[in-house]
């Protein structure tokens, strides 16, 4: 089965952990801040948080933001339930905005449509999360835009998008937002087995991250009530989380922050590969929007009304997994899943994200992939649609 996503580790990634499996420190450590600081520079952002996924790092972006009860959080409906879920962690509701089904990521459209109606209503939503849905940067300038003109803070999803470029600029520069999260789950462009972090222009912000991401916990003198009792002492200040990533994740981090530009170029290669391969058949290959350059986390495709006639969605997914494709679908629309029912979300609340879903399916895409092993995904895809 060709797999849709793997991590690539190499001899170099191996070694930095065993070096630090011999070192002092196995969790908060050196190698943590070695890694936050490769984040930092590469992404150009002031401060970087390291924690131990991106759902924790979502959490902690709401909580510096004072997100919490009788708070809105908006997001895109079409994104792992993580980027909604963190609203509710804080006690906060989630309503979502409908996407750009030329992008899949929130449209800005809709959302400046929302937030006029929401201020008629007396209801805006404190925070904002657009989702980089596949490695492709929403956009965050006009984003940025309405959320200044209605005070929204933003926090940008961009999990699946480091070594992605947004006008020039590095995705997680923070230019467009109050916080960024990444992600570096094994199937991601870069990864630390798990692991996350939080970016951020905003030294008070960040100082907040890491209370939350340990505790609430500090020994800096500055932030307790009053003086220590001794160089031994710690103050809990907030309640926060044991969040913390460790030094073996960080150590693979650094290491593979080494080659994130290598395995993004690898990753337009192999799209521009699929591009050509399956011109010509009834599908609708993924827009690369030209105000960027996206980290192709995935390469999603859609089918075209002949193909979802017949053989039908469905059975094009299960067609290509009985052939050795290990497709997935990236994602079910959220305000779908059961849970959020109870908030009265209902199929037909946003309909360019469920015709997305009833459309899309997601190829191998992975650094690693070999051209024969493409010819397969694209062979098996014109066998089912064949049949």
């Amino acid at each position: 089965m060709i797999p849709y996503g793997r991590q690539d580790i190499s001899q170099a990634d191996i070694d930095a952990v065993i070096e630090t499996l011999q070192s002092d420190f196995l969790t908060q450590g050196p190698a943590v801040e070695r890694f936050e600081t490769a984040l930092t520079d590469y992404c150009g952002a002031a401060f970087g948080v390291a924690v131990n996924s991106a759902t924790s790092a979502l959490h902690i972006a709401c909580l510096a933001l004072e997100l919490g009860p009788g708070d809105l959080l908006w997001t895109s409906p079409i994104t792992f339930v993580a980027s909604a879920n963190c609203a509710l962690y804080c006690g906060a509701d989630v309503d979502f905005v409908d996407i750009d089904p030329a992008t899949f990521n929130m449209c800005p459209r809709a959302l400046e449509t929302k937030l006029e109606a929401a201020q008629a209503a007396g209801r805006l939503p404190k925070v904002i999360v657009p989702v980089h849905m596949t490695g492709q940067s929403s956009d965050m300038a006009a984003i940025a835009a309405l959320a200044r003109k209605y005070g929204v803070r933003v926090i940008e999803d961009a999990s699946h998008a480091i070594g992605g470029h947004y006008l020039g600029a590095p995705i997680g520069n923070c230019a467009h937002s109050d916080i960024t999260v990444f992600s570096f789950h094994p199937v991601k462009i870069v990864t630390t087995a798990e692991g996350g972090a939080a970016m951020t222009n905003d030294g008070k912000l960040a100082e907040r991250l890491r209370l939350f991401r340990s505790h609430g916990i500090t020994r800096d003198p500055r932030l307790m009530t009053h003086a220590p009792d001794g160089p031994w002492y710690y103050q809990q200040v907030e309640l926060g989380y044991n969040y913390r990533i460790t030094d073996l994740q960080a150590a693979l981090g650094v290491s593979q922050m080494a080659r994130v530009d290598d395995y993004v170029a690898r990753r337009h290669a192999i799209a521009d590969r699929y591009d050509a391969l399956l011109a010509g058949l009834p599908v609708l290959t993924p827009l690369r929007h030209p105000d960027g350059r996206s980290a192709l986390h995935l390469y999603v495709i859609r089918l075209a009304p002949e193909a979802l006639e017949r053989p039908g969605h469905r059975a094009v997914f299960e067609g290509l997994r009985a052939r050795g494709v290990g497709v997935n679908l990236h994602y079910i629309p959220v305000h779908t899943q059961p849970y959020y029912s109870k908030f009265g979300f209902a199929p037909g609340n946003f309909p360019a994200s469920e015709a997305y879903y009833a459309s899309a399916i997601s190829l191998p895409m992975f650094p690693t992939l070999s051209e024969d092993d493409q010819r397969r995904v694209v062979d098996a895809l014109k066998d089912t649609l064949a049949a």
